[in-house]
């Protein structure tokens, strides 16, 4: 077996294996991406959005000096307190509803490093899509350049035919070519990981796809994907927020409260004494809470879809990482037990096939090569992209 299936058969046979050849990379990700960075701080900034209400409304306090004419009777003064008290503050409905709008925006920025992390999760198989492309490669360059200069050495000996030399030197420039397209794609790879990483160089070396944990079984798998998904949890805990809302909106529509002091001071004479006075919302409440109604009913809506939508596409990826993997084995299998690039080459070597016959020989190997690479690589970008909940 060529020392590139050696390098990668192991893929399949360690499934249960959970480590990754790129966890550093993804962690640095984490850590220097400017994106979640801004983020955060987007996420801080909605918590202490939240929280600016939660306090009682300001005290208020008046001072009056009216000046009394004729002189004689003297000035007045008047002095006043007074404090507010809604309900919503002092029952917590407005404390829980920033707790349950902290924990929406704790999920929100769950949901972007989901994805940020899933980009570069599919930015590292592609680097070691290449990495592995290019070891075989350059397996493939130096066999078809030992062959072109044996083929070059044969016609000048009178051995072979120009069409035979033409074909090996159009075999090595085809190698050389990909082999130029694979490391140009490779590099862009990196400047991907590099631009996620905050501008910061990744250096990823693997040729070996990681080894995975495959679900065994559809809907048990689910049923612990669901209750982790960011985009879910998001929908869920919108519609707890609006709840509590609903509940401040309705405790807005009770009376309000305020209680303070008032005092009125004349020439001999003094008034003073404790007020309380009730402001009854009549209209400015209902509208409002037929609003946070509404918008309860939406989140509702929302998540119903969301759970219904998030259902289907897990279905769709999961039976798609189950055929790709199933094509891979197949290339496997087929590669391992088929894999006669040796005979061919001592054939043409005794010269018992012509140079020409070698090349479409070895190259219908080297098309199945590149498919189970093909096929590893499409599979492991179906398996990242259903898996991402559990990151």
């Amino acid at each position: 077996m060529p020392r590139f299936f050696s390098l990668i058969a192991a893929v399949l046979a360690a499934a249960t294996l959970h480590a990754q050849p790129f966890d550093g990379v993804l962690q640095s990700v984490e850590t220097h991406n400017t994106t979640l960075a801004a983020l955060r701080r987007a996420a801080d900034a909605e918590k202490a959005a939240a929280r600016a209400d939660l306090t009682l409304p300001d005290p208020e306090v008046e001072f009056g000096y009216m000046w009394g004419s004729p002189s004689v009777i003297g000035s007045r003064k008047n002095f006043s307190a007074r404090q507010s008290f809604d309900i919503a503050t002092l029952s917590g409905a407005r404390r829980r509803a920033a707790a349950e709008a902290g924990r929406l925006a704790d999920w929100q920025y769950r949901m972007g490093r989901m994805e940020i992390l899933q980009q570069a999760y599919g930015c590292c198989l592609d680097v070691i899509y290449y990495n592995a492309l290019l070891a075989e490669l350059t397996v493939r360059s130096d066999n078809a350049r030992q062959i072109a200069e044996a083929q070059k050495r044969r016609l000048d000996a009178g051995d072979a035919t120009q069409m035979e030399y033409h074909a090996a030197r159009l075999d090595l420039a085809a190698v050389e070519a990909e082999t130029k397209r694979c490391t140009t794609e490779r590099q862009a790879a990196l400047d991907a990981l590099a631009l996620l990483n905050g501008g910061e160089a990744v250096s990823l070396d693997a040729a070996e796809f990681p080894a995975v944990e495959v679900p065994a079984d559809f809907e048990t798998w689910y049923a612990d994907a669901e209750g982790r998904h960011p985009a879910l949890a998001y929908a869920r805990q919108a519609v707890e927020a609006s709840k509590r809302q609903l509940a401040v909106s309705k405790a807005g529509r009770l009376p309000e409260f305020s209680l303070g002091f008032d005092g009125e001071y004349v020439l001999g004479e003094r008034y003073q004494g404790i007020t309380l006075g009730v402001s009854i919302p009549l209209w400015a409440g209902r509208g409002k809470v037929r609003q946070a109604r509404a918008e309860k009913e939406a989140a509702e809506a929302r998540e119903h879809d969301a759970c219904a939508q998030f259902y289907g596409q897990m279905a769709n990826l999961f039976r798609k990482q189950q055929g790709l993997r199933a094509t891979a084995d197949i290339y496997t299998k087929a590669l391992a037990s088929l894999d006669d690039t040796a005979l061919l080459k001592r054939s043409l070597d005794a010269g018992q096939i012509s140079v020409v016959e070698y090349l479409q020989a070895v190259r219908l190997y080297y098309d199945a090569v590149q498919q189970r690479l093909d096929a590893l690589r499409e599979w492991h970008m179906a398996y990242a992209e259903m898996t991402a909940v559990m990151w």
